[in-house]
């Protein structure tokens, strides 16, 4: 409960008197805050405003527009020429050159140039360039730091690792062989293969082995019936001579 203190001070005589009022006490509470709905609860959850993500800043990311960039004459130049080593060489072997001197190299080229293998240099930029729009793409993630091409008219593939086993420098990542694409260890596998004029004297052996077979099958049956044809002949000639004796 409230409490009145009434403070009087005299200051002069005459004057009117001074009086302060204080009060005391705890306010009075007339009114408590009535508990919100649930469903009042839910609506205003739901409903509540929640502000897109910022983005990122203009120009802090690069921009998604691809920009075209044309061929220089020397690039067009350079993938005409790639395009007709793919078009005229049979064999084509992705070697990664690890730090090979110019020395080591030009023994390398004329070791392969005996098997009338030759070495072609192109810059990766152009080989990707080629292969993205060739039925050759998929060796385009052969083209990694530097790389040479080994390319013969003819498969070669046994002169070729023979050759890169004393030049550690040289390492063979795939080839294409016969339009068929082959990694390292395929490569090696393909090597132990018979070549084309074995399997064809095989084929032609077992050909005509197959002729001679069939060609005596065919034979035997006549003569065997002759030859009893003959015997039958002579029992029948030697009973009617005994049967005239008689």
């Amino acid at each position: 409960m409230a409490a009145t203190l009434c403070v009087k001070f005299l200051l002069k005589p005459g004057c009117l008197p001074l009086a302060q009022t204080v009060r005391h006490g705890s306010k009075a509470v007339t009114r408590h805050r009535r508990p919100m709905h649930i469903l009042k609860q839910k609506l205003l959850a739901v409903t509540k405003y929640i502000p897109p993500p910022r983005g990122p800043p203009p120009g802090a990311y690069p921009s998604q527009v691809q920009r075209v960039q044309e061929d220089s004459p020397l690039m067009l130049l350079m993938k005409r020429d790639l395009k007709k080593v793919f078009e005229d060489y049979k064999m084509i072997a992705v070697v990664q050159n690890n730090a090979c001197n110019s020395e080591d190299m030009l023994m390398l080229k004329h070791r392969l140039y005996k098997h009338d293998i030759t070495v072609k240099l192109f810059p990766n930029q152009v080989t990707r360039s080629f292969l993205r729009d060739s039925v050759y793409c998929n060796m385009a993630p052969l083209f990694i730091g530097p790389t040479l091409l080994f390319v013969s008219k003819e498969p070669k593939v046994k002169e070729m690792l023979k050759t890169l086993r004393a030049s550690p420098q040289m390492t063979l990542l795939g080839a294409s062989i016969d339009n068929t694409l082959l990694s390292a260890q395929g490569v090696v596998s393909y090597s132990k293969l018979p070549s084309v004029t074995v399997v064809q004297g095989e084929l032609v052996s077992g050909l005509t082995m197959l002729t001679s077979n069939t060609a005596s099958m065919l034979q035997r049956h006549p003569t065997h019936l002759s030859a009893l044809l003959q015997q039958y002949v002579k029992q029948q000639s030697s009973g009617d001579s005994a049967e005239e004796a008689t």
